[in-house]
């Protein structure tokens, strides 16, 4: 594929392995042995969790900035560019490179079948180890034990929320679903549990391996207050570091002490300046993200499961709108809608959802629609496509207004391009 355009790789690779999905680490440790990648020469930070993990790697990457550390950043899905999976100091890497690291792969994997997580997952370490960077961070896409990033061995494993999620794949409670996402553990090595309520199996997990194991609420804490936050984290030579208080941002509490934490463990110490600066900059796209454009508010959120619409929604408590709040919300027909709708009980005045033709995971305006009607919702209105719904809500508002944009990556990155042409016109 000489001379392929980055849009025509990435179509190759959609059709090369015959599942989208195909847990296991044999296919992509048997190619990454022929590309010598591992180990890996720098320290890793692996993050696993059913919420929560793109935050924490911004914090780290902001962070780590301002410390004049390099990180090499693998994230999954994209909104909008798959360049924004491979990231080098938080800057996406161009087509040129993604293309050179697919070529090499290619070169290699002989009659080996990757999936597309896995071919992005090579192409950022071969990316990693050209760029020479001081830090890697990598996000599982999907549980743990089986993700294609699980071929490296992290220096600190980060286990952010567990939640309901993909249980065709991870299981059908919160215990297997744990004991999935503690197969990012290594023996002996550090680990910092975000989750508040750990399940017994991720504990027994942590055991088995004799894990240096951080465990929020017991090993460090967060204090929370009205709109802001505060937190003692644990150091290596044993006295607990103050982190002092803080207004609550966009990105939650209890992942940002768990990016610090995390990095404490490395024995990397930031100043309280360093920090600061980096809270200033920490903006993920889609993640609670607030705009104002023409005097109207626009809150776009990935929540895609009824624990990130919960955290969605204390969000929006704490940052109360003055006039009418609307939604946008368009789901997988694979995830818990009732309940993600359930949770949203009295809280839009009006709801706007579509179909999405181009999405097969989709689920269908219509069935959307009749479940808000089951819910007791009124106001519903159903759309052929995000945009044309996107521009309805917005036809009925009026300067004050909020529009809430949630349901699932693909609704989100449907829309921040329209509000970007907006806001480009002023």
């Amino acid at each position: 594929m000489s001379k392929s355009t980055l849009a025509q790789w990435l179509q190759r690779l959609e059709l090369l392995h015959p599942s989208e999905i195909d847990l296991g680490l044999d296919r992509v440790s048997a190619v990454a042995d022929k590309m010598q990648l591992l180990p890996l020469s720098q320290e890793v930070i692996s993050i696993a969790g059913t919420n929560g993990k793109g935050s924490t790697v911004a914090v780290l990457e902001a962070v780590l900035a301002e410390m004049n550390c390099v990180t090499g950043s693998c994230t999954s899905p994209h909104l909008l560019r798959f360049n924004e999976r491979i990231r080098i100091a938080g800057v996406e890497v161009d087509d040129a490179e993604i293309i050179r690291a697919f070529e090499q792969i290619e070169a290699v994997r002989g009659d080996i079948s990757l999936t597309y997580f896995e071919f992005a997952t090579l192409a950022a370490l071969e990316i990693f180890r050209q760029r020479k960077v001081d830090v890697v961070i990598l996000e599982v896409g999907l549980g743990g034990r089986l993700d294609a990033v699980n071929i490296v061995d992290a220096s600190v494993a980060v286990i952010t929320s567990i939640d309901l999620d993909h249980q065709e794949w991870l299981g059908e409670s919160r215990e297997k679903i744990a004991r999935e996402k503690a197969g990012i553990l290594r023996s002996g090595q550090y680990a910092v549990i975000a989750e508040v309520d750990p399940p017994d199996s991720l504990r027994e997990a942590a055991n088995e391996l004799a894990c240096k194991a951080y465990y929020s609420t017991e090993d460090y804490q967060l204090e929370r207050g009205s709109g802001s936050w505060s937190a003692q984290l644990c150091t290596l030579d044993g006295p607990k570091r103050q982190i002092p208080r803080t207004q609550t941002g966009s990105v939650l509490p209890d992942n940002i002490a768990a990016a610090l934490q995390s990095l404490l463990l490395l024995g990397r110490e930031f100043s309280d300046t360093q920090l600061s600066r980096a809270l200033e900059n920490v903006q993920l796209r889609g993640r609670r993200e607030l705009q104002t454009i023409a005097g109207r508010e626009y809150l776009l959120d990935v929540a895609h499961n009824p624990a990130s619409v919960n955290k969605l929604l204390e969000y929006i408590d704490v940052t109360p709108c003055n006039k009418r709040v609307i939604a946008i919300f368009s789901a997988m027909a694979d995830k818990e809608y009732a309940e993600m709708i359930r949770a949203c009980a009295g809280r839009f005045e009006a709801w706007f959802t579509a179909d999405q033709p181009a999405n097969p995971r989709a689920a269908s305006g219509s069935d959307i629609a009749a479940q808000l009607r089951r819910e007791g919702v009124e106001r519903v209105s159903v759309s052929k496509n995000i945009r044309q719904a996107f521009r309805r809500a917005q036809s009925v508002m009026a300067e004050g207004d909020r529009l809430v944009v949630f349901g699932s990556f693909y609704t989100v990155a449907d829309v921040l391009p329209l509000l970007d042409k907006d806001r480009a016109k002023g």
